[in-house]
Formats: C-alpha cells, structure tokens, sequence
C-alpha cells in the first residue's frame, strides 16, 4: 500500500495565523511553491492559502497585503491527510474537497504536502484522470 508519506512533498511550512498576506506570497516565492498551510499559535493547521487566494481575496479587493491577516484566509474546515492514509484516501479527500493540495500531518504535526502533481507521478492513470476531471468541474 503506498501512503501520503510516500508520495508527498516533504519539509513543508507553515505561514501562522498572526503573519501578513505579504509575509505568506513572500514565502510562497522563496519556497517556490503556490500554496501553504496556515498554522495557529496551537501549531494545528487551519487551512491552505493558495497564490489564488492572495490575488482574488486580497489584492483583487484591493486589500493591503502587507497588514492583511494570513489567518483570515483560513478555511471553515483543514482539510488534511494523514501521513500513514493510503494513496486512495488522500485521492478520495482531495476529489471529495475539491482541492489541489493536502497537508499532511504526522499526529498535528505538519510533515509535508501532496499536491495533484505528486498524485500524478505516484497513481496509476485512470486515477490521476478521476481526480483531475473531478476538480476540473
């Protein structure tokens, strides 16, 4: 059985709830990477904040990045996968949440990323091609 661990991205990091907008896209563009988990002062994730998000939900409604929360742009729910979940269940989370990218969490603790492109390289086709045309629509 292959597992998030296996297939995700690891050594990801977090922009904190309490962090700016700006702080997020600048570490986005260090790590060059287009999304990070928002993490509380509890270390526990509280959602994803996409370069998306900072376009549409911030500068698009011409918001300041630089004293705009990063927390704000939490989710209602985190969705997040297990580190030991098999490949189908993160599959299943990402195709039943409509996302692109999953944290992953050893226990709370953030050890990585899977994104669609990690799924890509570690399923077979016919899945990767369920999973994009779920989140196509």
């Amino acid at each position: 059985m292959t597992t998030a661990r296996q297939i995700m991205t690891a050594g990801a990091e977090c922009v904190n709830t309490d962090q700016t907008a700006a702080d997020a896209a600048r570490k986005m563009t260090d790590l060059g990477v287009g999304a990070l988990p928002i993490c509380g002062p509890d270390e526990k994730i509280k959602g994803v904040i996409t370069d998306r998000d900072l376009v549409v939900k911030v500068v698009g409604k011409g918001r300041d990045a630089g004293t705009f929360p990063a927390g704000d742009l939490n989710q209602a729910e985190a969705i997040t996968a297990g580190a030991d979940d098999s490949a189908e269940e993160v599959l299943a989370t990402m195709k039943d949440h409509q996302v692109r990218r999953v944290p992953v969490i050893d226990g709370q603790r953030l050890v990585g990323m899977v994104s669609l492109g990690d799924v890509a390289k570690a399923l077979p086709h016919h899945e990767v091609g369920d999973l994009v045309d779920t989140l196509s629509t």
